[in-house]
């Protein structure tokens, strides 16, 4: 897709996903001038484990950038790119020829569990959580590096010698696109690893013993703005520098501008992942929430609060591709506005409920079903569930700040959709704001490169070109809004004590 190419210069994002990757070119302004989107397959050895083929996700970067250099007529006025990418990934590869010793380890992958049931168990969670501000979870990057490590004695004693490297995605294709010369990471990677200490800013020593993981293989963790080395020159036919790293949901947090503490963001996707800066202060969670980097500029990291719902837009395709009540996920905005209020709950833990309850062992339920019920109302109570879901979380940060949150910024593809946002402003009783541009993870990476090489010069800079679509205020008495999520309390807690 292209629109009229202006003369420069631009700035190409690639934004590697879990599904697809793609490239967009960004002109000054913001504005999107050329894109490039290209999926690969999902690979399920056994039950709980997923994978890719990380050789696989680079020919698809590589495809993407030679779509987009050729919309742009060339790479000759690309002043630099950034990248953003699925978080906690795990990669394990050769220095010497650059391919991987297995399939990545996908953050989705569930192999680690066990390991994370007994630290937790033995009390080493709460040094894990002080020190990088993560639950033990498989979910992050050093139970998967542990696994690859422990699958062959041969990787072990290569790794301790020096001749293996370890990365999250961002940094496998930082070494593929500089030929090798770029070994790094960001701090927001960094922190989704599970081996970074966040106050420190550094490798934390003991998770590494901990982990029986060799500090050699580890990457250099520079800002997030940072000069990260050129793309070597056979790939595009010149050298473009790389200027930005940063994970996918802080992506979406520079994106959506929240440079301030006690400005928040709410990413509808797969999942939903709402983030709140709290800007120099790294603070512990007591709600089950995540504290990690927001960003890292100057050498000095803003940090965030985390929380996630495992599904989301899942709960859509759910409606569609299942349960067949919906042909379109466009549709659902149609049916739930006809639907009549009802005492319908749906909780869609198909994958179990993440903050701030983090129980894997919780699985789905509607609830409250009779016999005038139709698909509007459970299509209606799919939605619902998305609101009440991101709800906790905003409740459950101002429980751990002590300031609640004014306005809440949003993203992603279900943010299109009108019914679902007023909903949302309604239950949280604050404004709900839909910026113009959507694709806010991209376009955060596109303006962090912009900052690294020099065309922006300040965060405020950055702030410049968002503009707000709409503006969705609470429409519903504060009566309502208790008793409706009284309601959904009741609900979780019949689905987790099945």
């Amino acid at each position: 897709m292209t629109r009229d190419i202006e003369s420069g210069p631009f700035l190409i994002a690639i934004d590697q996903g879990t599904t697809s990757t793609r490239a967009v070119a960004f002109n000054v302004a913001g504005e999107a001038v050329a894109t490039a989107q290209h999926s690969f397959p999902q690979i399920y050895p056994r039950d709980g484990w997923v994978e890719h083929d990380a050789d696989t996700i680079w020919k698809t970067v590589q495809t993407c950038m030679k779509s987009v250099l050729s919309d742009i007529d060339g790479p000759g006025n690309v002043a630099a790119i950034g990248i953003t990418n699925q978080r906690e990934t795990t990669v394990v590869w050769d220095r010497s020829t650059g391919k991987p010793v297995c399939n990545a380890i996908v953050w989705q992958d569930r192999r680690g569990a066990a390991v994370c049931r007994t630290l937790a168990e033995s009390g080493y969670g709460t040094i894990i959580q002080e020190r990088t501000g993560l639950m033990p979870d498989s979910y992050f990057s050093a139970t998967k590096l542990q696994w690859i490590l422990e699958s062959d004695p041969a990787i072990r004693d290569k790794a301790k010698r020096g001749e293996l490297a370890f990365g999250t995605i961002d940094t496998f294709l930082l070494w593929r696109l500089t030929g090798g010369a770029a070994h790094a990471t960001d701090a927001t990677n960094a922190s989704r690893t599970m081996l970074f200490n966040i106050h420190t800013q550094s490798w934390d020593e003991d998770l590494l013993d901990r982990f029986d993981v060799p500090a050699v293989m580890l990457p250099a963790v520079r800002d997030t703005a940072s000069n990260y080395g050129k793309t070597d020159r056979s790939l595009f036919g010149v050298e473009i520098p790389i200027t930005a790293l940063v994970g996918d949901q802080q992506g979406a947090l520079v994106g959506q501008a929240c440079f301030k503490p006690g400005m928040a963001k709410a990413t509808f996707g797969t999942g939903a992942f709402v983030l709140l800066n709290t800007g120099a202060s790294a603070p512990s969670s007591q709600n089950k929430l995540l504290t990690t980097v927001g960003y890292r500029v100057d050498g000095a990291p803003a940090y965030a609060i985390e929380g996630s719902v495992f599904n989301a837009g899942t709960v859509v395709q759910w409606l569609r591709d299942q349960a067949g009540f919906i042909a379109t996920a466009e549709e659902s905005a149609a049916l739930a506005r006809q639907a009549k209020e009802s005492a319908v709950m749906f909780v869609p833990a198909f994958t179990g409920l993440g903050a701030p309850h983090w129980d894997p062992d919780a699985r789905g339920a509607i609830l409250g079903i009779t016999r005038d019920t139709t698909p509007a109302e459970i299509v209606r109570a799919g939605l619902e569930a998305v609101c009440f879901q991101t709800k906790e979380l905003l409740d459950a940060m101002a429980a751990d700040t002590g300031q609640p949150i004014e306005v809440l910024g949003v993203d992603g593809g279900m943010a299109a959709n009108d019914w679902l946002l007023q909903t949302l402003a309604d239950l949280l009783g604050i404004p709900v704001e839909r910026p113009t541009n959507l694709e806010s993870t991209v376009h955060g990476a596109a303006l962090m490169a912009g900052l690294g090489v020099g065309i922006y010069g300040t965060l405020n800079e950055l702030s410049a070109g968002r503009t707000t679509e709409r503006l969705f205020e609470p429409s519903r008495s504060a009566d309502w809004r208790d008793t409706s999520f009284k309601s959904w309390q009741s609900a979780v807690a019949r689905v987790r004590q099945q």
